[in-house]
């Protein structure tokens, strides 16, 4: 086990709370272990009903993985880096397949690795300090843990614009978009958990009582504009539709754009499409699985990580530079199958 997680039971639950506050609960490989070790054990113990999964303490649920150690890695041989996507991975994909209900508590910064184990719950819970996204594409890196599976599944072409903005959701927003499915005051969360605690049959009915007045969700009002510019799966045409418009909104949305990596966008794009395709979670994991290998060695991951989180100059150097210099010859081999020995495979 590991300090970076406290894993005990609570009554008739399973509970895991993410224990690394001073980085807003990354993840790393041992708490992927750890937390895959206690689910395998619970889903067989017949006094565990149900999972949760919450953080200990401080402003986040979870900021993601441990960009530093995939960055090291990945200017070494992405050995180390690859085996924490590999894992990690599992992981998710056994909280998708759980027989056995999982409450997430996404109450403050949920992003990257955190929307890994937190979407898959049956039950995800949203509050007023809820701040949902996945960022990855201003770090040269890819949607990851499961999002071309959940964000393709998104009403319209919501999910596209959240892969390729990196745009943040709040809690009631996560709520209207169905990435929540209840929305919670943060100051009723410990009594939720205690009551789901005594009784884990009745979470519906519990997290139902203690549902909050929602906010509007002010991404609703730009749903239409999102499915219009944003209706490609051409990364240039989606450029072009944005330019092409004479709003503020669509200035804006451009010139968050041309921050990110091209080849992260067409490689999201393209991780969409095929993940609204997919018939099996496994599937998409196996793909995401690849892409992750070959993405982590590549010049934009290495660069977008130096530019905004080890020196934060915030001037990432893109190679290729343009998203027309990202050929679809360049995007299949991000997509390649791997040797067989070497693909990704659930528990």
């Amino acid at each position: 086990m590991t300090d970076d997680l406290i894993i005990r039971k609570t009554g008739r639950v399973g509970h895991i709370s993410l224990n690394r506050p001073k980085v807003i609960h990354s993840l790393n490989l041992d708490m992927c272990l750890a937390m895959t070790e206690a689910l395998l054990e619970w889903r067989e113990d017949d006094s565990v009903e149900a999972v949760m999964i919450d953080h200990s303490e401080g402003r986040g649920f979870c900021a993601g993985g441990d960009i530093a150690m995939l960055r090291n890695s990945g200017l070494k041989d992405g050995k180390e880096g690859r085996e924490f996507f590999y894992k990690e991975y599992q992981l998710n994909h056994l909280l998708f397949e759980y027989p056995k209900p999982v409450v997430a508590f996404m109450d403050g910064i949920t992003m990257g690795g955190g929307v890994g184990i937190s979407q898959p719950a049956r039950y995800r819970v949203a509050t007023e300090n809820t701040r949902f996204a996945m960022p990855e594409t201003g770090i040269g890196l890819f949607p990851d843990v499961g999002g071309g599976w959940y964000l393709s599944r998104l009403a319209g072409r919501l999910g596209q614009f959240l892969a390729l903005t990196g745009a943040r959701l709040d809690g009631a927003e996560c709520k209207e978009t169905g990435l929540a499915t209840h929305y919670l005051s943060a100051e009723s969360l410990a009594e939720a958990k205690e009551r789901i605690a005594e009784n884990p049959g009745r979470i519906e009915g519990i997290l139902g009582q203690l549902s909050a007045a929602m906010p509007e969700a002010r991404i609703a009002g730009n749903f239409d504009k999102i499915d219009r510019f944003f209706a490609s799966d051409v990364y240039e045409e989606i450029l072009a539709a944005l330019e092409a418009d004479e709003s503020e909104w669509a200035a804006k949305e451009r010139d968050t754009l041309g921050t990110k990596s091209p080849q992260t966008c067409k490689v999201a794009l393209r991780q969409l499409k095929e993940g609204a395709a997919m018939e099996s979670f496994a599937d998409e994991m196996r793909n995401e699985y690849r892409i992750g290998y070959h993405v982590l060695v590549m010049h934009d991951f290495l660069e977008g990580v130096r530019a905004l989180i080890v020196d934060k100059d915030n001037d990432p150097k893109w190679d290729p530079p343009t998203p027309e210099a990202v050929t679809g010859e360049w995007i299949d081999k991000i997509f390649a199958p791997l040797p067989a020995e070497e693909e990704w495979k659930p528990l």
